[in-house]
């Protein structure tokens, strides 16, 4: 079902919808502050491999949403203090950072590397959902080779039915993905250019790089 969260009635009823259906392991389409994206709850495996499913990609690991910068305490065995200066710099935000997890999480994001993507997304629907929900797995809300979805109701064009809650807040005002920064080395480094330009990256972590392609 969708629900139009521009409407504050709406926005309560698809809210506690989506926080439900989180909790059960469904899927669920919600506005970020980049792209719509479908997540599930992060600690279901068969959520997470519904998402997958959904999105009709390969088992790769997803991305980790979540609601509060506290959160990543509790996800990760130690966080260097580049990624403690770029989260304190811009989160809630644009920024997605590649840490290595605690191995006591109770999880199966699909891979075994032992590192995990993390952002706390700067939109005030994802985070009350995410602040209830706790961390979810969250990809773009659109097929393998389609458009990336810009309102909850392209979502469900290509989604349909495999979703259970949509939260529609309107277009995305600027739907460029978040930057990626690696930090499980010696050196911060990004691996994907996005949002948030490399020089105010430096500007907080000097030593930072930048991917290099053949």
């Amino acid at each position: 079902m969708l629900y139009d969260c521009r409407s504050p009635a709406d926005r309560d009823r698809g809210i506690a919808a989506a926080i439900e259906a989180v909790k059960n392991g469904e899927l669920v389409v919600l506005p970020t502050d980049t792209v719509y994206g479908i997540g599930a709850d992060a600690f279901t495996p068969y959520a997470v491999k519904a998402l997958s499913d959904a999105k009709g990609g390969s088992r790769q690991a997803p991305p980790v949403l979540i609601g509060s910068r506290h959160t990543l305490d509790g996800l990760v065995f130690t966080l260097p203090r580049s990624a403690r200066d770029l989260v304190e710099a811009f989160w809630p935000g644009a920024l997605t950072i590649v840490v290595e997890h605690s191995p006591s999480l109770s999880w199966d994001l699909g891979d075994d590397s032992g590192t995990v993507a993390v952002r706390m997304p700067l939109h005030p629907v994802a985070l009350e959902v995410l602040r209830e929900t706790g961390p979810m797995a969250v990809v773009s809300a659109n097929k393998v080779g389609q458009p990336a979805a810009v309102t909850a109701e392209a979502a469900r064009e290509q989604l349909g039915y495999t979703v259970r809650a949509y939260l529609e807040a309107g277009p995305c005002p600027d739907p460029v993905p978040s930057t990626i920064v690696d930090l499980t080395g010696d050196v911060p480094r990004v691996l994907r250019a996005g949002a948030i330009p490399f020089k105010k990256l430096r500007d907080v972590v000097p030593d930072i790089v930048e991917s290099r392609v053949g």
